[in-house]
């Protein structure tokens, strides 16, 4: 399996993110909180400045296509509460957000979805700044 890369940063909030929110969901924690949860624990940490402008982290604009329809879709990829399918913010815990982390621009990805498989290519990533919130205010102090 191929590793993932990703900064220091994102592996501290990610990390702090699952590990709140299992110990809320107790026995019953969503599927999506044990795959990013996997992805980290076999992630290789960077510095932000080490990691390579192609490689997909939290707030990285990201253009995919789907390998089997051909369609093109545009995402930012953000935490949870800054979501927002109508603003093309996609949550690292829904499973095409968990499933791009890491990879890299011209890498192809299989992930499970409730729809079923889906086999995507990342076609281009861009780094921009952090949406700012209240939520990763309080987790970053």
């Amino acid at each position: 399996m191929k590793p993932i890369y990703i900064t220091a940063e994102d592996f501290q909030v990610l990390t702090q993110l699952v590990e709140t929110r299992l110990r809320q969901s107790g026995a019953r924690a969503p599927r999506s909180l044990e795959k990013l949860h996997a992805e980290l624990k076999r992630a290789v940490i960077l510095d932000s400045s080490a990691l390579p402008p192609e490689v997909v982290s939290l707030h990285s604009f990201v253009r995919l296509r789907d390998l089997e329809t051909g369609e093109v879709e545009s995402w930012t990829l953000t935490h949870p509460d800054q979501a927002d399918a109508a603003k093309a913010r996609l949550s690292i815990l829904a499973p095409v957000g968990t499933g791009i982390l890491g990879f890299s621009e011209g890498d192809e990805v299989d992930w499970e979805t409730p729809g079923g498989v889906r086999r995507l290519k990342i076609e281009e990533v861009e780094h921009r700044k952090p949406i700012q919130s209240d939520v990763l205010t309080s987790i970053l102090g």
